[in-house]
């Protein structure tokens, strides 16, 4: 189950993504600042990473349907393509809260923040962290996994 609030002023879009055990996770796009921030369920870790062309793509229809300045979406996965993301953690990336802008610190307050970078799947010796799914309006559900890269 999921929902998407828009707000347009911003450029930003926050997805909150809730599993079967009722435990929501948030992912925050920052278009304005092309980051996307992920905040898992019971995490005291925020991830952040850069947003690339498909992001911009994916949550642009997002942005320019919701005709009020601000809305509220709930999302149904009833995807017609899924993809699956890999990211790795950076072990030297840790992000220090009072360089993010404003709707970033306000997620990750009291939460370590890291970077990641997509990487084309987990490797062997990699151990698969956790993973949020995201449907897009467009159809598409992305799978973002993270782990932690060797230091």
């Amino acid at each position: 189950n999921q929902s998407a609030v828009v707000d347009q002023q911003k450029d930003l879009v926050t997805f909150s993504v809730t599993s079967p055990a009722n435990q929501t996770s948030t992912v925050l796009f920052d278009v304005k600042h092309g980051l996307i921030c992920y905040k898992p369920v019971e995490q005291e870790s925020c991830f952040l990473r850069k947003m690339e062309q498909s992001d911009y793509d994916n949550v642009h229809s997002l942005l320019h349907e919701s005709t009020h300045k601000q809305s509220h979406f709930q999302l149904s996965g009833n995807e017609t393509r899924r993809q699956t993301e890999f990211l790795g953690v950076l072990a030297d990336g840790q992000v220090d809260a009072s360089t993010l802008e404003e709707p970033l610190q306000a997620l990750c307050q009291d939460s370590s923040i890291h970077w990641t970078r997509r990487v084309e799947g987990p490797g062997k010796q990699r151990l698969v962290y956790f993973c949020i799914d995201i449907c897009f309006p467009s159809n598409i559900c992305v799978s973002v996994c993270f782990y932690y890269l060797p230091e």
